[in-house]
């Protein structure tokens, strides 16, 4: 699933103004800007949309970058298995996502184990 797929999923109007609104997005325009001298561009969106699409934009980019993080952690562990990575891959839910690595997950020693390691 793209980017623009992702945030279309939450917002209701055409793929091309979506995509238009994070080009301008991404070529650091802000909001404001957007909403009034780039009305062409994006098919009359107004701020609350065009925020709503900058949210959404960055969740998608948090994703994709947990994702990569998780599946290399698997990976590096040599436990990836071909379903396992398609599950990850097409998981667009950063908790069902965070799931899937449970069982994967490096485990956090305690101190009071250190302590005990160390009389």
């Amino acid at each position: 699933m793209t980017n623009i797929q992702f945030i279309a999923k939450s917002v209701q109007t055409a793929a091309i103004n979506i995509q238009n609104t994070v080009k301008l997005l991404e070529e650091d325009c802000t909001i404001p800007f957007i909403s009034r001298y780039r009305k062409d561009t994006t098919g009359n969106l107004d701020e609350v949309v065009i925020e709503q699409i900058a949210k959404l934009q960055k969740e998608y980019e948090t994703l994709t970058k947990r994702k990569e993080a998780v599946l290399k952690s698997i990976e590096e562990q040599k436990a990836l298995t071909p379903e396992l990575k398609q599950k990850i891959e097409q998981s667009f839910d950063l908790q069902e996502i965070e799931d899937f690595y449970l069982p994967y997950k490096k485990k956090k020693k305690q101190k009071q184990m250190l302590r005990a390691n160390l009389v």
